[in-house]
C-alpha cells in the first residue's frame, strides 16, 4: 500500500509539472536556437585560423588566444574594458542610492517625478545619447562654455575621445539599471527596522550603513551585474565618444570582424569577453551573497 501510495504522489507530481515544462519549453527553445548555438559556433570559429586569403585552415588552433595575451595592444584596451565598467559601476552606485532612496521613501510626487526622470532617457536612442554627450563634451561644447563663463579656467581640457568621456556617457545610460533594483530592494525593507534603530541613538548615516545597505545587497547585486556587463561590452557609446583614442573590446571586435575580416580573432575576443563577464559576475554575486548571508544572521 506504502509503495503503491508513493508511486500515485510521484506521478501526481509529474502532472502537476507537466504544464510548468510546457509553458518553459518555448523560451529554452528560443534562447538554445538564439544565444546557445550561436555563442557555441563563435567558441568553435575562435579556435580555427585562416590565411592571407581569407581561406579557413583545416585544423584546431589556439593561436587567436595567444595573440590576445601576448599582444600590448590587446592586453590595454582589456584592462581599459575593465576598469571602465568597475568605474562605471562604482559612480553608478553613489547616484543610485539617494535617487532610490528618493523612489522607495520619497512621497508618491516624489517618487513619480524621480522615476519619470530615470526612466525617461531610455525612450532616447543611445546614439542620439552619444552624439549629445559628444557635443556637450567637445572643446566648443556646453561644458566648457560654462566653465569659461564662471571663470574656473580659460583653456579647459577636452574631455571629448578620452575615457572619462565614455565613462560619463556609461554612467547616464546605465544608471537606471542601477536605480531601479535597487528601489525594489529597499522598498522592500520593512521601515520599522530603521524606525528602531533611530530610537536606538543611530544617526541617518549609521542607519544607512548598518540598516539599509546590509538589507539592499540583492537589489545592489543585480544593479551591479547588469551595469557592469553592459558597460564592458558597450559599443557605440566608445566609438562616438572614444574613438581611435579610447577603445573597448565592442570597438576591437567591430574592428576585427567589419574592418579586417578576421573572424576567428574576433570571435576569441568575444568568447573573452563573455567568459570574463560572467567570471566576474559569478564572483561577484558569490562574495556578496555571503556577506548578505552574514549580516542577515548576525541580525537574527
Amino acid at each position: 500500500m506504502k509503495r503503491g501510495t508513493s508511486m500515485a504522489f510521484l506521478s501526481s507530481d509529474k502532472k502537476q509539472s507537466l504544464p510548468g515544462l510546457l509553458l518553459l519549453a518555448p523560451a529554452v527553445v528560443f534562447l538554445l536556437v538564439w544565444f546557445v548555438w550561436p555563442v557555441l559556433q563563435m567558441l568553435l570559429l575562435s579556435v580555427t585560423s585562416h590565411n592571407v586569403d581569407g581561406v579557413a585552415v583545416p585544423g584546431w588552433t589556439l593561436n587567436n588566444y595567444i595573440r590576445l595575451f601576448t599582444g600590448d595592444l590587446y592586453l590595454r584596451i582589456l584592462l581599459r574594458t575593465l576598469r571602465i565598467a568597475a568605474a562605471a559601476c562604482f559612480f553608478s552606485v553613489l547616484f543610485a542610492y539617494p535617487l532610490a532612496l528618493a523612489i522607495a521613501r520619497g512621497g508618491p510626487s516624489m517618487a513619480r517625478l524621480v522615476t519619470i526622470t530615470i526612466v525617461a532617457p531610455l525612450l532616447v536612442n543611445v546614439v542620439v545619447r552619444a552624439y549629445g554627450w559628444s557635443a556637450i563634451l567637445s572643446r566648443n561644447g556646453a561644458l566648457n562654455y560654462v566653465i569659461k563663463a564662471l571663470g574656473i579656467s580659460d583653456n579647459p581640457p577636452q574631455l571629448l575621445y578620452t575615457e572619462w568621456a565614455v565613462l560619463i556617457a556609461c554612467v547616464h545610460v546605465y544608471l537606471p539599471f542601477m536605480v531601479m533594483p535597487l528601489a525594489t530592494a529597499i522598498g522592500r525593507i520593512d521601515r520599522s527596522l530603521e524606525e528602531a534603530a533611530r530610537i536606538a541613538g543611530a544617526s541617518r548615516v549609521a542607519t544607512f550603513f548598518k540598516v539599509v545597505l546590509p538589507l539592499s545587497l540583492p537589489g545592489l547585486s543585480v544593479g551591479v551585474s547588469l551595469v557592469f556587463s553592459l558597460s564592458a561590452a558597450a559599443y557605440v557609446m566608445p566609438q562616438i565618444l572614444g574613438g581611435n583614442f579610447s577603445p573597448l573590446l565592442g570597438t576591437l571586435i567591430e574592428q576585427q570582424v567589419v574592418s579586417l575580416s578576421d573572424w576567428p580573432f574576433g570571435s576569441a575576443l568575444s568568447g573573452l569577453l563573455i567568459v570574463m563577464v560572467l567570471a566576474i559576475n559569478l564572483v561577484f554575486l558569490q562574495l556578496l551573497n555571503r556577506r548578505f548571508a552574514r549580516w542577515t544572521a548576525g541580525a537574527a
